[in-house]
């Protein structure tokens, strides 16, 4: 029985990057380890052969981060930019955790391609509490180790 495919909440920003890198290891990038492969077997005895191997070994990468792309590419859905002030997926939230002034981005680690900022999940326990909150609004959520910690939210401004 086949696992539900998740929907993937991408920026448009993140999706053409996305799409870019695809393009290129369908492409380009494949054909030069199909090379090095080729180079590597004229060479003879493959059983020693560390550069076949290795070779081999990235080739055997490089289709399963192709495969991943097209499933999540294919599961993509351009998130809507949320208002500002409020704190949604694609929001860069500036957030004051005692005393520390903190900078995410709130959205699935897939956005993170098209971002400096680091980013934090909304189904993380910080990301749930502070998904839906306002500017100015204090929330607090429970770490893994148990300890309650309180957040303050000081900006939330959508991600462009």
């Amino acid at each position: 029985m086949a696992e539900e495919e998740k929907v993937v909440l991408l920026t448009q920003d993140a999706y053409d990057k996305l799409k870019e890198e695809l393009t290129y290891r369908e492409g380009e990038y494949r054909d030069e380890i199909t090379q090095r492969i080729a180079a590597a077997r004229a060479e003879g005895d493959l059983s020693e052969n560390g550069g076949y191997q290795a070779a081999r070994e990235e080739q055997g990468k490089n289709e399963g981060r192709i495969n991943e792309l097209i499933v999540k590419l294919r599961n993509a859905k351009i998130m809507e930019a949320p208002d500002a002030g409020t704190v949604g997926n694609g929001s860069i939230v500036t957030i004051d955790m005692g005393g520390r002034e903190m900078v995410y981005v709130l959205g699935s680690r897939d956005i993170a391609v098209a971002t400096d900022y680091d980013v934090i999940s909304p189904e993380s326990p910080i990301g749930a509490a502070i998904l839906g909150a306002k500017e100015g609004d204090t929330v607090s959520y429970k770490a893994p180790n148990g300890r309650k910690i309180s957040v303050t939210i000081t900006r939330a401004t959508p991600l462009q």
